[in-house]
C-alpha cells in the first residue's frame, strides 16, 4: 500500500489564501499583456512586411520556432504534470487508477481526436476542390484549333496552379484554427488549476513561466494566423481568444474557489488534472509534429527550394524546444 508523507511545515507556509489571490490578481494582467504581445508579433508583422523578399522565410522561422515550444510544453511541461497527479498516493493507491496507465491511454485518446479533426477537414477540403475540377469546362477540339496547343496548357496549368493555391490556403486556415482549439483548451485547463490553488510557493514561479510561455506559443499561432490570411475581423477573433482564455481560466478556478472551497491536492482534483492534462498533451503533440513540424519540414515548397533554410529552421526548432524545456526548472 503507499503511504503519503508530506512536509506539513512547508505545505503550511506555502498555502496562504490571501498571498495566493494577491499573486493570481496580478497574474492575470500580466499573462493577458504577454499573450497580446505573442500572438499580434506575426500577425502585425504580416500586414506591414507581407510581399516583401524575407517575409515568407520570416514567419517559417517564427513557426518553426514556435513548434519546438509547443512541443516542449506537451511533452516536458503538460505530460509529467499529468503522469504526476494520477501518480499520486491520493490517487494511485485506489482502483481503477493504480490498475492501468491511464495518462497514456488519454494522451492517446488526444492524439486520435485531432486526427480525427484533421481527416474531418481534409476531406471537406478534397470534396470542394473535386467539385471545382467537375466544374472546369474542358475545351473541345475546335476552339484548341483556333487558339492553339499551347496556349490551352498554359491555361491548364494556371487552372491547377490556381486550385494547389486554393487547397494550401485551406489547409493553412484548418491548421490555424485546430492549433487554436488545442491550445486554448490546454491554457484553460493551465487557468483553472492556477486559479484553485492556495500554494503561493507554486504560483510565484509559475507566473513567471506562464508569460513566457504566452509569449512563444502565441508567436506560434500567430504565424498560423497570419499565414492563413484571414479577415481583419477573424484575425482579432481568434487573437482576442487566445490572449483572454488562461486569465478567463484564472477567474473561474478562483471563482470556483470561494464557491466550493474545492481542495486542489483532493483526489477528484488530481484526477480531473490528470486527465485534462493528459488529453491537452496528445492534442499539443499531434498539432506541434503533424500540422507544424512535417508540414513545414516535408511539404514546405520555400524550405525544399534551400537547403540553408531547412538548417536555420531546424536549429530555430532546436531554440524553441531548449528555452522552453528550461523553463520546467520553474514551472
Amino acid at each position: 500500500m503507499t503511504i503519503c508523507a508530506y512536509d506539513s511545515g512547508r505545505e503550511l507556509w506555502c498555502r496562504d489564501g490571501k498571498a495566493a489571490a494577491h499573486l493570481k490578481l496580478i497574474s492575470i494582467f500580466i499573462i493577458f499583456f504577454t499573450s497580446v504581445i505573442g500572438i499580434s508579433l506575426p500577425v502585425l508583422f504580416a500586414r506591414f512586411f507581407q510581399g516583401k523578399p524575407a517575409y515568407d522565410k520570416a514567419v517559417l522561422l517564427i513557426k518553426c520556432f514556435a513548434a519546438g515550444v509547443i512541443l516542449s510544453t506537451s511533452l516536458v511541461h503538460v505530460l509529467p504534470d499529468a503522469f504526476n497527479a494520477l501518480a499520486d498516493c491520493q490517487v494511485s493507491s485506489h482502483h481503477p487508477w493504480k490498475d492501468f496507465p491511464f495518462s497514456g491511454l488519454v494522451t492517446l485518446v488526444g492524439v486520435l481526436m485531432a486526427l480525427l479533426v484533421d481527416l474531418t477537414a481534409s476531406s471537406h477540403v478534397d470534396s470542394h476542390s473535386e467539385r471545382d475540377v467537375s466544374e472546369y469546362k474542358p475545351i473541345g477540339a475546335a476552339e484548341m484549333k483556333c487558339c492553339g496547343g499551347k496556349v490551352v496548357e498554359r491555361e491548364a496549368d494556371l487552372e491547377s496552379e490556381e486550385r494547389m493555391s486554393v487547397a494550401e490556403e485551406e489547409m493553412a486556415v484548418r491548421v490555424s484554427q485546430v492549433l487554436e482549439i488545442g491550445i486554448i483548451f490546454h491554457s484553460v485547463i493551465i487557468g483553472v488549476t492556477m486559479g484553485m490553488s492556495q500554494n503561493k510557493c507554486t504560483i510565484r514561479p509559475l507566473v513567471a513561466a506562464l508569460a513566457f510561455h504566452q509569449i512563444f506559443e502565441g508567436m506560434g499561432l500567430g504565424g498560423c494566423i497570419a499565414q492563413a490570411g484571414f479577415s481583419f475581423g477573424t484575425t482579432a477573433y481568434m487573437c482576442l481568444m487566445f490572449s483572454v482564455t488562461t486569465p478567463m481560466g484564472i477567474v473561474l478556478g478562483m471563482l470556483v474557489f470561494f464557491v466550493t472551497g474545492y481542495d486542489d491536492h483532493s483526489s477528484n482534483a488530481l484526477i480531473i488534472e490528470g486527465l485534462l492534462g493528459s488529453l491537452s498533451s496528445g492534442i499539443l503533440i499531434y498539432m506541434a509534429l503533424v500540422d507544424l513540424i512535417a508540414l513545414d519540414f516535408f511539404h514546405n515548397k520555400l524550405m525544399n527550394s534551400e537547403i540553408f533554410l531547412k538548417k536555420v529552421s531546424f536549429l530555430a526548432l532546436f531554440l524553441g524546444s531548449t528555452f522552453m524545456s528550461i523553463l520546467a526548472l520553474w514551472a
